[in-house]
Order: C-alpha cells, then structure tokens, then sequence
C-alpha cells in the first residue's frame, strides 16, 4: 500500500492510499480518482515529503483503512448511519414513492434513494420535500 497527497483541479488536498504507484496511475487514467471535497476527477498527485520512521514498535500502525480519519470523515459515517437506520432504501424508485407520499396515496414514511438531477428539481419545483445526501448509496460508492 502507498499513500499519495493528492490534489484537483480546484485546488483541493486530500490524502488516499493505493494498492501501488501502477494501480494509482492505473485508476487516474481511467477517471476512477475523484476529489474528496468535490468529486472532480482531475486529480494529480501533490508533492509532498518523503515519510521517514524509526523503528516500528516505535510508530503506532495506521487504523484500517474502513475507519473514518478526520472529525469531518466521523460526523459523516454517523450521518450515514443514522439514515440508513432511520429510513427505508428505495432506489430508483424513489420519484415515485415520493411523489406518492407527497400525493397522499401512499403513507408517509422516511425514504432515501437514487434520482437524477432533472426528477429530483421537477420534485422541489412541485413542492415534494427531498435534499441530497453528502454520499454516494453503498452499491455505487464501492
């Protein structure tokens, strides 16, 4: 594994790790690297000084990599937990249940799910109340 200090396009720094400098290079060609702040996918690496340490009792080991690092990586991982916990997954069908419930055929209940940009504004613009998640579903983050 190899961590690289990485940079967008828009300037913002981010930190990920790499299975290796070809398997790096490998998904930044394919556009498989994405910001961490705003999702661009013109991504390169920073420069950035070379990690030297002493003996390795003297380091503790890095957590695993599934563990959020920063406050901010924290608050998220609870706020996905908590809606994932607290509403029911309906995936590409949630226009429909949403506009369903906002209808009134259907009880209302917290949902979450995927739309596209065009249904989720035609949503708002007919006063069905939906925001967007700070997260990409499971199936499509991995």
């Amino acid at each position: 594994m190899i961590q690289y200090a990485l940079k967008c396009a828009e300037g913002h720094s981010f930190d990920s790790w790499f299975q290796s400098a070809a398997a790096f290079e490998k998904l930044a060609a394919a556009g498989l690297v994405s910001c961490a702040v705003c999702g661009g996918t013109q991504v390169e690496k920073a420069i950035m000084a070379p990690r030297v340490s002493g003996p390795r009792d003297s380091e503790p080991a890095p957590g695993p990599l599934s563990q959020p690092a920063s406050p901010a990586e924290q608050a998220l991982a609870e706020l996905r937990r908590k809606i994932e916990r607290e509403s029911d997954y309906v995936g590409n069908r949630f226009v429909t249940e949403a506009r369903a419930m906002h209808d009134g055929d259907t009880p209302k209940r917290a949902i979450h799910g995927e739309a596209r940009p065009e249904e989720a504004r035609k949503l708002i613009e007919d006063g069905v109340p939906v925001a967007p998640l700070p997260f990409l579903p499971k199936s499509k983050a991995n």
